[in-house]
This record gives C-alpha cells, sequence and structure tokens, in this order.
C-alpha cells in the first residue's frame, strides 16, 4: 500500500509541475490506436512485435535507472521517469517505475516481462522488447501487448566502484517507449 501511494504521489507530482510548467495539457500526436509510427528495428530484428500487432501508443521517458552498490557490483533496481507525449515535454501522459510498469495519468497501467534485447550504444541502457504480462484500466494502457524501448541515452551503471554496500545511484536516462495492442 506505501508503495502504491508513493508512486501516486510522483504521478500527482509530475502532473502538478508539468501543468504549472505548460499552463496546459498539449495532446498527444496521435489519437491512442491510430499510431502507426513503429521504430526501424531493421538492424535489430529480434526486437520486432510480431505480426498481428501494431503501435498504440508512443512515450518518450526522461527519468533515472537505479543501480544499488553490492559491495562487489553495480547491479539494476529500477527506473524511475515521466512520460511525455513528446521528447519537447508537450504534456505528461504518465509514470514509469519498477516491475517495470508504466501507468498513465488516467490510471490504466501495464506491466511488462522482458523478451529479448540489444545495445546499439556502449554508452546506454539496452533497447528492449517486452511482453505485456498484466495491462488494466480504460486508458492508452489498456490491452497493451508489446512494448518497446528504443533511442536510450544514458542509463547505464556507474563505472566507478560505489563506496559502502546498498549505496544507491540515479543515473539519468532518456528513451522512446512504443505500446502495441492486437490489431484489428
Amino acid at each position: 500500500m506505501a508503495e502504491f501511494v508513493r508512486r501516486r504521489a510522483m504521478l500527482g507530482a509530475a502532473l502538478a509541475w508539468g501543468l504549472a510548467v505548460l499552463g496546459l495539457v498539449a495532446p498527444v500526436e496521435a489519437e491512442p490506436g491510430n499510431d502507426n509510427r513503429a521504430p526501424d528495428l531493421a538492424d535489430y530484428p529480434k526486437l520486432q512485435v510480431e505480426e498481428g500487432h501494431k503501435v498504440a501508443f508512443h512515450a518518450y521517458a526522461e527519468g533515472v535507472q537505479i543501480w544499488g552498490w553490492t559491495g562487489t557490483s553495480w547491479v539494476f533496481l529500477k527506473p524511475e521517469a515521466v512520460l511525455y507525449a513528446t521528447a519537447a515535454d508537450d504534456g505528461i501522459v504518465g509514470i514509469h517505475y519498477g516491475g517495470p510498469t508504466w501507468e498513465s495519468a488516467s490510471g490504466s497501467y501495464v506491466v511488462g516481462t522482458l523478451i529479448d534485447k540489444a545495445t546499439p550504444n556502449s554508452n546506454a541502457i539496452p533497447w528492449l522488447l517486452l511482453g505485456a504480462v498484466k495491462s488494466e484500466g480504460p486508458g492508452i494502457f489498456e490491452g497493451v501487448t508489446y512494448i518497446q524501448r528504443v533511442n536510450t541515452v544514458g542509463g547505464i551503471a556507474p563505472a566507478d566502484p560505489g563506496e559502502f554496500p546498498g549505496e544507491q545511484a540515479r543515473v539519468p536516462y532518456t528513451a522512446d517507449y512504443f505500446f502495441y495492442r492486437e490489431s484489428d
């Protein structure tokens, strides 16, 4: 329950900040379900979504990848990010957190599990293909079947060792997320 309250507070704060900065929430580039801008993955075919699914929604994420020091290495703990309609921060549409979970401002959410990954840039976290294991609530994430994380910048584990076991590092990252649903 405490985690749910914390996530809701994080979403509320992100929305309040975005509304204060923008003055309003700008519309998304395409209506959910009519967004056919799938990323070009010709060089990474293992990240392609299977036939019978199409892009339902795209979001740009800006946040941190949280790493923990074990005493001998950095291990990935969880992400924390705000999801925007575009890279120009045109409207906050939700948040992304551990699970991995994406939650919309309307309350719909999707939880994913890793299917495959590729590392186009060794200075950034991998690109991912995830399958949806749970999707609920009315909104942009309802009925999502696949998620792709592409165009990543940053987020990799620190190069230097930590100072003590349990230390956490919050490493900034950005990425594009593409959410798919079954085609009609």
